[in-house]
């Protein structure tokens, strides 16, 4: 699974810098407004199902024939409506007519996509999620050399928007492939489980798509009161944090059907569990916010080009948010696994709700600057929900436990940054040391947990 996030991450990555040095920013712009419109309803049309199908198939496993057949054809009359409904908003919106066709094509990989959530849903619950990896790995791979060709070749923006949704049908039939061969397929529709699941899932659908809606409305909100330059410089900044991101999502996702396991085996198990994702998770994302502190403009300029050095100050005000990320992601999926998905809702309405209105007053005011206060405001409402049900509702967590380690390599990078600026190398061999550094002190840190070098050498002589 982190694989497959992985490389997920890294493709993103490589294509969004392949196309502000091919077309721009304003064609970045395009492209990311229209994969907002696609992901905003990708994830309500199917990441609600596909929580719920994970979670009862980790505690049903026998009802996977089922969950199969029934949850397809559930999950392909959503999808049809939900890209209706982005073909409705599109046009009545007042983007220009390259913008709104690029959105049209690609809202088209709502499909296969949402259809491809149900069988991964099933990999997930069944622990088999390195099937995923192997049905979407090399179509990512394969995607991003065929997209960078196209861009060489002088096609426009459109053609990006019809790859993708011929490479996420393509992983749709190789993820079927594997499917058939380790499910008895049983070709009826129930219609009970149908009904029953629409009911069970409205609150699922409620918290996925104000979340979606959240983690776009930046852009959304540029994209009406600036222009798509704005959004393409404020998804370039972005773009830099998805690796984190990604792993953040991957190993959260990985861990929440055990999570959903041991729920009956009482809290200190679930607490232990939490402690961990999150202390793993801040080990990656502090170090990752001082580089980003002290090599922001650096990496903008590595990455793009000069003309994004602009977004320098945004950038900084973003990364601020990787402080509290860690817990956003682990406690919300805590909270589903206890059951308590009245609690997420809550969360994402309060959050998209007030920082909707502060992120218009901002973004109008500030532009792009705005648009980064705007998401840092959210992080932090998130954060302070998602703490405060946890406290209330589940458990306390022990926080020095968590952040001791993230602390001390945090403070063994700063002199190896500040070191690192003063002599001012190139910025690959900036990124070189500071990368092996890391590397050096997280495994450091990782043979002292385990009893020190005498212990470990002891162990191996055994």
């Amino acid at each position: 699974m982190i694989v497959n996030r992985l490389v997920q991450s890294i493709t993103a990555f490589v294509l969004t810098a392949a196309i502000a040095r091919n077309l721009g920013a304003e064609a970045i712009g395009q492209y990311l407004l229209a994969y907002s419109y696609y992901f905003i309803f990708v994830g309500i049309a199917s990441q609600g199902l596909k929580i719920l199908f994970t979670r009862e198939l980790a505690r049903e496993p026998q009802k996977t024939s089922v969950y199969l057949m029934s949850g397809t054809c559930l999950q392909l009359i959503f999808s049809l409506l939900s890209y209706g409904a982005l073909v409705i908003v599109v046009f009545l919106l007042p983007y220009s007519s390259k913008t709104s066709t690029l959105c049209y094509i690609m809202g088209l990989t709502i499909i296969p996509f949402a259809l491809s959530n149900v069988t991964e849903a099933i990999f997930q619950a069944k622990e088999k999620m390195h099937l995923i990896a192997i049905a979407t790995v090399p179509v990512y791979v394969v995607r991003l050399i065929i997209m960078i060709w196209a861009m060489q070749l002088k096609y426009g923006i459109e053609y990006l928007g019809a790859i993708l949704f011929f490479s996420e049908t393509l992983i749709l039939l190789i993820e079927w492939i594997f499917i058939t061969q380790s499910v008895k397929i049983e070709w009826q529709i129930d219609k009970d489980f149908v009904w029953n699941t629409i009911k069970s899932v409205k609150t699922f659908f409620a918290i996925e798509a104000i979340a979606v809606v959240s983690s776009r409305i930046e852009i959304l909100i540029l994209s009406l009161l600036g222009n798509e330059l704005l959004v393409g410089l404020f998804g370039a900044i972005v773009q830099l944090l998805q690796p984190f991101l990604i792993i953040a999502n991957s190993i959260t996702v990985a861990m929440f059907p055990r999570l959903s396991k041991v729920v009956n085996q009482g809290r200190d198990k679930q607490k232990q569990i939490t402690e961990n994702i999150i202390e793993i998770l801040l080990i990656m994302a502090l170090p990752l916010f001082m580089g980003m502190l002290f090599f922001g403009k650096d990496i903008l300029i590595f990455i793009y080009d000069s003309s994004f050095a602009q977004a320098n100050l945004a950038l900084r005000l973003i990364a601020i948010s990787l402080f509290f990320l860690p817990f956003t992601r682990s406690l919300s999926y805590l909270l589903v696994a206890n059951g308590f998905e009245i609690v997420n809702l809550r969360e994402v309405v309060i959050t998209t709700t007030l920082g909707s209105l502060g992120g218009m007053a901002l973004v109008s005011q500030y532009q792009l600057l705005g648009a980064a206060l705007m998401a840092l405001l959210m992080t932090i409402l998130g954060f302070s929900q998602f703490i405060y049900f946890t406290y209330t509702r589940l458990f306390s967590l022990d926080l020095w436990r968590i952040m001791r380690r993230p602390l001390i390599i945090s403070i063994m990078m700063l002199p190896i940054f500040v070191l690192l600026q003063k002599i001012s190398l190139d910025f690959i061999f900036t990124l070189l040391i500071a990368t092996c550094a890391y590397v050096l002190f997280v495994i450091f840190l990782g043979i002292s947990a385990f009893g020190g070098f005498r212990f470990l050498w002891i162990k191996l002589l055994r």
